[in-house]
């Protein structure tokens, strides 16, 4: 076997997230985006020590488990993985995958799994999309949409999104609209050079409150040959301003007809290298700078660069098991590790004495102190810094930790120090079992065991899900 030898087989597995897998010459090669049952043809890719992985060429038969995609970008566009199985073979696909990995993690029989929990919404059911300016193909025209899959610089449009919700893409398609009749220039990112970057747009499902924000670079628009006139008029010199064309945008997105509402129009500017949606500063064009959002009863406010679940309805599920398996914790002390804008603390607060938030993000740090100001929750605190410091510094001691880490999980130092406390109990909430079962590893050999553990599915018909685990100390 070497690389770019060419094969033919059957996807034996699919394992997180998404690579399938066919045995080769007592090998099993890796190959991303396939599901089980197809044969596929495959040339190898990457020969590694114990792991090999293929390039798929063709699919020479459907798998037994294949529908049709309810949505026509499929394939072409990188934002999905499973368009092609129905959401209940998603589900059983996912369940497996994050079972598997736990029983080889802690060992099968040793703890109780939960089936998982199937979003209440399976489309439409972001509140949060980032889409981006580009071509969708080199020197093509404009276009505003996602990455293509496995692509860097092509875009694709996706005015007929099923994740994405109905009013975001109508902004979506008048944004493009109005900057492709302007011939206004996107952002080359091999020449660093142009104009438009981003298109940010955030909904909430509960409230209907929307935000929309166009990142942009500070280089002047009218460069690289932005269309004079057009629908904003035109003075002595040519085009007017920059101020004058984001008017004009404001103008077109406030006219639209939207099953929700515009509470907020923003302009932020990016000069970053790397292809980001980061915050250089931004300016209200309309409105306000956040909008609002229901979890369980409570309220919050979300400015367009906070961290918050992209599923609200299938939020409330996932904290909904996290509080069962929180349980009664009136008297005691919780720390909310790597707590983000506060969510979690704030849903714990009714059944603990105090929460201590901790979050290196100082944005999602005031965010949470003024959510919980405005839910009138008093026993609530929050930290900015780096967990691992923190714990150094804070007096307090928890009787009750929960940790939220980011994908990669946590950091081996933090990891001792929180398994120094010697809580009775924890809740570890990952996005990535695969990390989650690397920690898994470390609890064991210190004395924790896995009790339980249950999925919800946030993210239908892509390969991500969320795993809820319940730690206790022997």
């Amino acid at each position: 076997m070497k690389k770019g030898q060419i094969y033919e087989g059957v996807i034996e597995k699919v394992e997180f997230p998404n690579m399938g897998i066919v045995p080769i010459e007592d090998r099993r090669i890796f190959i991303k985006n396939t599901l089980p049952g197809q044969k596929v043809r495959f040339a190898i890719r990457k020969l590694r020590k114990g792991k090999c992985e293929g390039r798929l060429l063709d699919v020479l038969a459907p798998s037994p488990l294949e529908v049709e995609p309810a949505c026509r970008h499929f394939g072409e566009c990188g934002g999905c993985t499973y368009q092609r199985l129905s959401y209940e073979e998603q589900l059983k696909l996912k369940e497996g995958q994050v079972k598997e990995i736990l029983d080889e993690a802690v060992g099968d029989g040793t703890y109780l799994f939960k089936e998982i929990l199937p979003s209440p919404r399976i489309y439409g059911y972001r509140n949060k999309m980032e889409f981006s300016f580009g071509d969708a193909y080199k020197d093509g025209p404009l276009a505003l949409g996602m990455h293509k899959r496995g692509s860097f610089y092509d875009i694709v449009p996706v005015e007929e999104c099923r994740i994405a919700d109905g009013d975001f893409r109508r902004i979506l398609g008048e944004t493009l609209r109005f900057f492709k009749n302007l011939n206004v220039p996107f952002y080359h990112k091999m020449q660093h050079r142009g104009y438009l970057r981003h298109l940010l747009v955030r909904k909430g499902a509960k409230t209907g409150e929307i935000l929309a924000d166009l990142v942009t670079t500070t280089q002047d628009f009218r460069e690289n040959g932005a269309e004079e006139g057009a629908c904003i008029g035109k003075g002595d010199s040519g085009w007017q301003s920059e101020e004058k064309l984001l008017e004009a945008w404001k103008d077109c997105l406030l006219s639209l007809s939207l099953e929700g509402k515009l509470v907020g129009i923003l302009h932020t500017k990016n000069d970053s290298l790397a292809d980001v949606v980061q915050n250089d500063g931004t300016e209200i064009l309309y409105g306000q700078d956040y909008f609002r959002e229901e979890l369980l009863g409570l309220d919050f406010r979300i400015s367009p660069f906070s961290f918050f679940q992209t599923n609200s309805l299938g939020a409330e599920v996932l904290y909904e098991k996290v509080r069962s398996y929180v349980g009664a914790t009136k008297d005691k002390v919780i720390f909310d590790l790597y707590s983000g804008t506060g969510t979690i603390a704030q849903l714990l607060a009714s059944v603990a004495k105090q929460v201590i938030g901790m979050e290196i993000v100082e944005e999602a740090v005031e965010a949470a102190r003024v959510n919980a100001r405005l839910n009138g929750l008093s026993n609530c605190s929050f930290l900015a810094g780096d967990v691992l410091k923190l714990l150094d510094e804070i007096e307090e001691r928890p009787d009750f930790i929960v940790l939220d880490p980011p994908r990669d999980g946590i950091h081996p130092k933090a990891l001792e120090k929180i398994i120094g406390y010697g809580v009775e109990q924890m809740v570890y909430i990952s996005c990535k079992p695969t990390s989650l079962a690397r920690d898994l590893g470390i609890f064991k050999e210190r004395g924790y065991r896995l009790v339980k553990a249950g999925c919800v599915d946030m993210f239908p018909w892509s390969g991500n899900v969320e795993t809820v685990a319940l730690l206790s100390y022997k």
